[in-house]
């Protein structure tokens, strides 16, 4: 949702990369015209490093915050590489998100960590944000694995309201459904929110419309090409600036492939095109689940002048 007026004609994209190495859990950056074809910066190395928590941060989510120009990039405090068990990860995990803030995406603050999740849950995975104009504050939602009465326990997605990204409302349980759900990513289009969430327990996406960010206001939409991806995590949309087309990204962690462009030109009718492998570029480092902005034409120059590339 563009409200600022600025006029965008470049893409930002912070991943990480994996964690089969050291800095594998660390934020790296890349930039791109096209939203298709990506640049790494950086020379393919890390830029920001988390030394808090878990001393590794997984899944960042960058926002544009209009109202005070800055950005803020929030990630998930986990690290897998440091040897921690996948089960201790979902039952024994950081409560905590990891938070950055710059005004200018070049210069970015020291890190702080903020405690979300609620009293019990098992972690607090893969934080994504979106702009409540009706609230004039921010929605942060994430998975969280948590225990009710006479259950083993599941995967669920909570919520909390900011506008500073330091002081958070209680968080309150968002999405409920009967499988394992994570990996929830939302845009704003035409009066509409449209979500995409990794079902957990079939291992692929599922598409929602809702007429407001309440609860309770979503139905369930059908998307026969996005369901029909198995292994795939992590999705995330961005509109390409140029034309009323979108991107929808989604992780390939199963096949070790790295992201895959879906396209849609009407996101109320839930037809994509799978991109072939020949129509995008994602460049030289594999980028695992992450998030993509749009940036302007100045903003994508001072990148490029800040962070040497491969």
């Amino acid at each position: 949702m563009n409200t600022s007026g600025l006029k965008y004609s470049g893409y930002f994209f912070v991943h990480f990369t994996g964690e089969d190495k050291e800095y594998g859990e660390q934020i790296y950056f890349s930039v791109s015209k096209d939203g298709l074809h990506w640049t790494d910066l950086n020379k393919g190395e890390h830029v920001l490093c988390s030394p808090l928590g878990d001393k590794g941060v997984r899944d960042p989510f960058i926002v544009r915050s209009e109202k005070e120009n800055k950005f803020y990039l929030i990630a998930t405090d986990l690290r897998i590489y440091s040897g921690k068990s996948w089960s201790d990860a979902v039952t024994k995990g950081s409560r905590d998100i990891i938070v950055w803030e710059s005004g200018d995406l070049i210069h970015w603050g020291e890190p702080w960590a903020v405690t979300v999740g609620i009293e019990g849950a098992g972690c607090v995975w893969a934080p994504e944000v979106i702009y409540d104009e009706s609230q004039e504050n921010f929605l942060v939602f994430w998975a969280s694995h948590t225990k009710e009465e006479q259950e083993e326990g599941k995967h669920r997605i909570y919520s909390a309201r900011t506008r500073d990204f330091r002081n958070f409302t209680p968080a309150k349980k968002y999405i409920e459904r009967e499988n394992h759900i994570i990996d929830t990513t939302m845009i704003y289009h035409n009066g509409s929110y449209y979500r995409f969430s990794k079902d957990e327990t079939t291992k692929n996406i599922r598409t929602e419309k809702g007429s407001s960010l309440a609860p309770d206001a979503f139905v369930p939409m059908s998307a026969p090409v996005v369901e029909s991806l198995q292994g795939v995590e992590g999705p995330q949309i961005f509109k390409f600036n140029d034309r009323d087309e979108w991107c929808l990204i989604v992780d390939r962690y199963a096949t070790h492939g790295g992201y895959l462009p879906l396209i849609t030109s009407d996101l109320e009718k839930g037809e994509f095109r799978i991109l072939s492998e020949d129509e995008f570029d994602l460049g030289q480092t594999v980028k695992r689940h992450g998030s993509v902005i749009n940036i302007t034409e100045e903003e994508y120059q001072r990148l490029l002048k800040s962070y040497p590339i491969v």
